[in-house]
């Protein structure tokens, strides 16, 4: 990501920082994807380690119940207990595969179920594995089936202490219980991804506001730069142009233009010191330094007729001094700006500034200026001066046209709110 010389590089979201072996490492991988290699399975924490041994233990303890009522019990053979224990030592030990393959796990635990009760503990486990690992579908299908098959298992293999409905009964409300367990567990592990999401989200935000922000100052610095060191600049270019290509010009022409460009450029230096001030003392409103007005523009077409162009100047608003500071102001940098390209692509053409106006009609500025006669000597300029008049005149609730004459040359109007 690109930054601005001199910024802070953009923040981007941390992985996770805490201790990673108390998370399972499905989560671990939700919160920190990079710390796993693509297209691999998570490697199992030291949690899993422990919860994959508790569940093995939970399975064999319920295998060892099992595998002691069936051997005690009167109506199973011999040879078809111990083909239930060894059914349910092979059940106990696939629950360590419970993590890569849930939904197997728990399909298979369907008939294993009916046939073993040595079993019983790796299908419970089996059964909870799949509610926190897999969406509610797989919970409904797998789970319904679960709870539809217990009726059947004690109708083909009767429990000899307890009634078929009593039986039947705890045994559905012991898979209920096992599948509102798993699914507290996968909510909240989905709550906790939520966080760091929603974490991740609001740290993205907060990059993005922060790049919008510095964009905005720097098209500020860059409008205000060019509203204020243009007119100077511009100046200065058309004065030594002047000088180089008129080197037989009389000796007060040379005079009077070195003088020109001796104090644009001291006023150019000035201006810039103000901006440069105001930027270091982190004031970005037009407060932090002297803005021109309305009152100005007379300041600016004098300056203008001394820099050797013929601006004529009427102004007929009414009341002027109640003229907002930041129409006036706009008003002021329309002008100055017309004034700065009829110097630079129509030089010796005469410029007419007209500005009219009152309270509840608006404050209309508009500058023209006829073609220019012969080949004029190009200035370096963008046109983005009058791109960034148009937006500030938006910005006050006005409008900027510019363009060609039908007659030739070039007009600027400007209309801005004045209530």
């Amino acid at each position: 990501m690109s930054t601005v010389s001199g910024d802070k590089p953009a923040a981007v979201p941390r992985p996770y920082a805490g201790p990673r072996w108390l998370l399972p490492s499905a989560v671990l991988k939700e919160l920190d994807p990079d710390a796993e290699h693509p297209g691999r399975r998570p490697r199992r924490t030291a949690r899993d380690w422990l919860v994959d041994f508790s569940c093995f233990a939970v399975a064999v303890f319920i295998g060892l119940v099992g595998a002691d009522a069936v051997t005690s019990n009167p109506n199973v053979p011999d040879g078809l207990a111990r083909l239930d224990q060894l059914i349910g030592a092979v059940a106990c030990a696939a629950v360590w595969l419970r993590r890569r393959w849930p939904v197997g796990l728990a399909v298979a635990s369907l008939p294993v179920g009916l046939v073993s009760d040595t079993a019983g503990g790796a299908c419970i486990i089996a059964l909870f594995t799949l509610t926190v690992h897999r969406p509610f579908r797989y919970v409904a299908w797998l789970g319904g089936a679960n709870i539809a098959l217990i009726p059947f298992y004690f109708w083909i293999r009767p429990d000899p202490e307890l009634p078929y409905l009593a039986a039947v009964i705890i045994f559905v409300l012991l898979a209920a219980v096992v599948i509102a367990s798993g699914m507290v567990v996968r909510s909240k592990r989905q709550l906790v991804m939520s966080f760091q999401d929603r974490a991740r989200r609001a740290e993205t935000e907060a990059r993005l506001r922060a790049e919008q922000a510095q964009r905005l100052a720097r098209e500020a610095i860059a409008r205000e730069m060019h509203d204020v060191l243009a007119h100077r600049l511009t100046l200065l270019s058309v004065h030594a142009g002047a000088l180089e290509f008129r080197p037989d010009a009389p000796q007060e022409e040379v005079a009077r233009a070195a003088g020109v460009i001796r104090e644009s450029a001291h006023e150019a230096l000035q201006d810039l010191r103000e901006i440069i001030g105001v930027l270091r003392a982190g004031d970005h409103d037009d407060t932090g330094r002297p803005q021109p007005t309305l009152a100005a523009l007379d300041a600016l077409v004098a300056e203008s007729r001394e820099a050797g162009m013929k601006v004529t100047l009427d102004t007929r608003v009414t009341d002027p001094a109640t003229v907002p500071a930041s129409i006036g102001r706009t008003a002021y940098r329309i002008a100055q700006e017309a004034l700065t390209n009829a110097r630079k692509h129509a030089p010796g053409a005469e410029v007419t500034v007209s500005v009219e106006g009152a309270p509840g009609e608006g404050l209309t500025v508009s500058v023209r200026n006829p073609a220019p006669e012969g080949e004029v000597t190009p200035v370096p300029g963008s046109g983005q001066g009058l791109i960034g008049l148009t937006e500030r005149a938006t910005l006050t609730g006005g409008r900027l046209e510019h363009g060609p004459q039908e007659g030739g040359g070039f007009a600027v109007r400007g209309w801005l709110p004045w209530t």
